[in-house]
């Protein structure tokens, strides 16, 4: 993998770990265990992220998750718990996507902290408006786009990279729509 593939593979990991800290790292690790290495592989220094108990213990964690953040106020509290889980999923992401990139750990580490951190951020500001404009009964559906979002992003951060560029590119332009409604309706 030459670098641009490698550093689009750790933000795409990264940023779907900011929406669902589960599904890359649970992804991640079955991804390592599947495919040809020519395809994926992790390095040494997060290598235990193929193991069995790693996988058992992130799949678990990924039905709780998708269970918890479908259900009107347990979503919120989800969302406070994985605002300190996501972020670091993000920089081990973030670690495993760039480890044939030889960086000293700590610029992958933030560099995951800070992408992960920033998609949490801001699904936790737009959560609140579909919870007041749906009177929660938004959230399971919004939650479940976040999950395929999620899921989506990091099939793609896997196999086939260079895309994305474009789910960067078509996430900030939803944002922005957001953003643009969110406004019109204050």
């Amino acid at each position: 993998m030459d670098w641009i593939s490698g550093l689009l593979s750790a933000l795409g990991l990264a940023g779907s770990a900011g929406l669902n800290a589960w599904i890359p790292l649970f992804m991640v690790g079955l991804a390592d265990r599947l495919l040809p290495p020519a395809w994926f592989h992790l390095p040494e220094r997060v290598a235990f992220m193929h193991s069995t108990p790693f996988l058992v213990v992130t799949g678990l964690l990924l039905l709780v998750e998708l269970l918890a953040d479908k259900i009107p106020l347990v979503d919120h509290v989800n969302d406070t718990v994985q605002a300190f889980i996501r972020p670091l999923a993000g920089a081990l992401l973030f670690l495993a996507g760039t480890g044939a990139l030889h960086l000293p750990p700590a610029v992958p580490i933030v560099l995951g902290l800070l992408t992960a951190g920033a998609v949490h951020t801001a699904k936790a500001g737009f959560r609140p408006v579909v919870t007041v404009g749906t009177g929660g009964l938004g959230n399971p559906v919004v939650s479940l786009v976040e999950d395929v979002v999620a899921f989506l992003a990091t099939l793609i951060a896997l196999l086939a990279p260079l895309l994305i560029v474009g789910v960067i590119i078509v996430s900030i332009w939803a944002l922005g729509q957001l953003t643009r409604t969110r406004q019109k309706a204050i």
